[in-house]
């Protein structure tokens, strides 16, 4: 799965570590997510896309 979440993390400036203990994961769980190699449950998707401000989940996590 692709994401978008280090150009949005960015846009609000957090780092991987803000928005680990916002969204209550790990560190390597961001980085994971970020790298494609974790694919989120929908409820850490969700709070991952309210914290990061999108409209919707679609602009946070693409599947291809």
């Amino acid at each position: 799965m692709e994401t978008k979440i280090t150009e949005y993390r960015k846009k609000v400036k957090l780092t991987q570590q803000n928005l680990a203990d916002l969204a209550d994961v790990s560190r390597q769980t961001i980085i994971s997510l970020e790298q494609g190699k974790y694919n989120p449950s929908l409820e850490l998707a969700y709070k991952i896309s309210k914290i990061l401000k999108a409209k919707k989940i679609e602009d946070i996590f693409l599947l291809e």
